[in-house]
């Protein structure tokens, strides 16, 4: 008997559409069964926290504590350096130099987007305190962090922050 090759759509709980295809001799496969376990979705305020998350890290003066939130794969496109990080090694080396000015942030505006259980996206105004040689300065940025969930943990996939083209 030739062997056929079946795909039949299912439709699942969560209103995704599962393909189900396998080789038989005639009878049908089973489909794939939705997950028991439905996922929460993260309010804004969860997503909001990952920035006092991220600020505390910078508080520690340690590269690699604010590396750690940071997923492998993440891009950083950062304020005070023309150099796109694209892994750890990077992301460490731009929080070396950034941290030896003390950085302290506060969120002035910003929009939360959370997309699906697992993505979310926290865009807007910050502004970072700063010393260098004694001084300290306000430096206004705009921002923007992607983040994701990856085995139960938000990491930040992407952040670009730049300074505001025009003074206040």
């Amino acid at each position: 008997m030739r062997n056929k090759v079946r795909i039949g759509a299912v439709a699942a709980a969560a209103g995704l559409t599962l393909v189900v295809a396998g080789c038989s001799t005639g009878e049908a496969q089973p489909a794939a069964q939705p997950s028991s376990t439905p996922q929460v979705v993260p309010t804004a305020q969860d997503i909001a926290r990952q920035f006092d998350i991220w600020n505390t890290a910078l508080a520690t003066g340690d590269p690699n504590k604010v590396a750690d939130l940071y997923a492998p794969d993440a891009v950083l496109l950062p304020t005070v350096s023309n150099k796109v990080r694209t892994d750890r090694a990077g992301i460490v080396d731009y929080f070396e130099h950034f941290l030896a000015s003390k950085p302290s942030g506060v969120i002035e505006q910003e929009v939360i987007n959370v997309l699906d259980p697992d993505t979310a996206i926290n865009t807007g105004v910050y502004r970072f305190t700063l010393t260098q040689n004694g001084v300290q300065q306000q430096v206004e940025a705009r921002y923007t962090y992607v983040y994701e969930l990856r085995d139960g943990k938000w990491l930040i996939i992407n952040h670009h922050s730049s300074a505001m083209p025009e003074k206040s």
